[in-house]
């Protein structure tokens, strides 16, 4: 059986094994934060800017991977890309200093880029309306499976073993993948939908895709909650290890549930995204997140430090996260038709500057209690609502300056 583009149905099945390594070397690793700094002889935040530097890669990356697929077709950049996890993620596992680490890190996030991109750029490929936002939300609980199962992966290797064997895995499941995808995915994009790269063309593409607020609001949410939802695992590590005394794989236990919230939220939105309207989704998504946020805050600022404010208010917020996240990306790659490689990476460009920005903030802010995430939270939430309710004021998108073959997200039946 085919979808409606004639690709093969089990197409979805090969995205959910790919999107993931984007994420998987973020989070992996993270219980391991505090043992690399005593053995690389660092600081934490020299060790945290190793998460900073991965996000500025993928940052960095979106957007040239999706102008070369776009070009050349989905799987022979997957497979590039691919190879060089592959090598990046061996430098890490023989870092001999921070510093080598953290260029290793970067040329990691440029690749790992792909598996992100692309696989949302392949699904877009293959689906519209509002079975897009669907498979985007069945994506995003594959990408989100990497914080809840990632850290408690993680936190057992790091305690038994080394943190360098949590790299020398990344590289194997990165090869795996990479066979998978020589064998079985198809080349999705058509030859007379490639663009070839000319500065030219693709500035006036990326011009058009800027010139669309909506979409311009669907990134801005996505960034700001999918900061939020990193954030966590930044300073979990810290919160929990340092201040709280928790050992790695009793906080990977830990990260493992409140990504199991994340993950949740994530399956929640490939449910209702066919079955309820935009608005009524993603004001429900906020509003959770927006109790989490409440927990943390006030936690933090009456009993200070404590475990279970910290695990339920970041659980409560994380699956707020879950539904947002890939609701608003699979919303902006749907006011498109074409150059669906670049339109997907302008989109993660734009969020993970933003994640960067934030895991940076992160770093640099005071780990005392749950109140600093909570109140980068009430940031995020604040001004993820107010995007959120100009794009829906009047159903904007029907005035949308780049035109689609497809009806605007928010004239489905029942989008009121």
């Amino acid at each position: 059986m085919t979808t409606e583009t004639g690709a093969p149905r089990h197409i979805v099945a090969i995205l959910l094994c790919v999107i993931p390594l984007s994420q998987i070397p973020l989070d992996v690793y993270t219980p391991a934060l505090p043992q690399m700094v005593t053995d690389l002889a660092s600081t934490p935040a020299a060790l945290q800017a190793t998460v900073t530097v991965y996000m500025l890669g993928l940052a960095i990356g979106f957007i040239p991977v999706g102008v070369m697929a776009d070009a050349w077709g989905r799987k022979r950049v997957l497979l590039t890309c691919l190879a060089v996890v592959v090598a990046t993620s061996v430098l890490c596992a023989i870092a001999p200093s921070v510093t080598f680490l953290l260029v290793a890190r970067f040329l990691q996030g440029l690749a790992a880029c792909a598996c992100m991109v692309l696989s949302y750029a392949v699904a877009a490929d293959c689906f519209r309306g509002a079975k897009l936002t669907s498979v985007s939300g069945i994506l995003g609980a594959a990408w989100g499976l990497a914080p809840v199962i990632a850290p408690a992966v993680g936190g057992v290797l790091v305690q038994y073993m080394s943190w360098r064997v949590v790299f020398a895995l990344v590289a194997v499941l990165a090869a795996l993948v990479a066979v998978l995808v020589a064998t079985a995915l198809p080349e999705t994009l058509t030859s007379t939908n490639r663009t070839p790269i000319a500065v030219r063309a693709t500035s006036r593409a990326v011009a058009n895709t800027l010139r669309n607020p909506v979409f311009g609001c669907f990134v801005l949410v996505f960034g700001l909650l999918a900061a939020a939802q990193l954030a966590f695992g930044v300073a979990g590590p810290f919160l929990y290890q340092e201040r709280l005394g928790f050992q790695p794989a009793a906080y990977g236990a830990i990260a493992l549930a409140v990504g199991a919230a994340n993950l949740v939220g994530e399956l929640a939105c490939g449910y209702f995204a066919v079955r309820t309207s935009t608005r009524r989704l993603a004001f429900s998504a906020l509003a959770l997140f927006g109790a989490g946020t409440a927990v943390l805050v006030i936690s933090g600022l009456t009993i200070g430090i404590d475990a279970w404010a910290l695990t339920i208010g970041a659980a409560l917020a994380l699956a707020g996260c879950g539904v947002l996240c890939p609701q608003m990306y699979g919303l902006a790659l749907g006011l498109f038709t074409k150059n669906l490689g670049l339109v997907g990476g302008i989109a993660s460009a734009g969020c993970y500057l933003i994640v960067s920005v934030a895991l940076a903030a992160v770093g640099a802010l005071p780990e005392n209690d749950q109140s600093t995430l909570g109140w980068l939270y009430v940031v995020c939430g604040v001004a993820a609502l107010a995007l959120l309710l100009w794009a829906t004021a009047r159903r904007r998108t029907a005035n949308s300056p780049v035109p689609t073959a497809d009806s605007s997200p928010f004239h489905r039946s029942g989008d009121t």
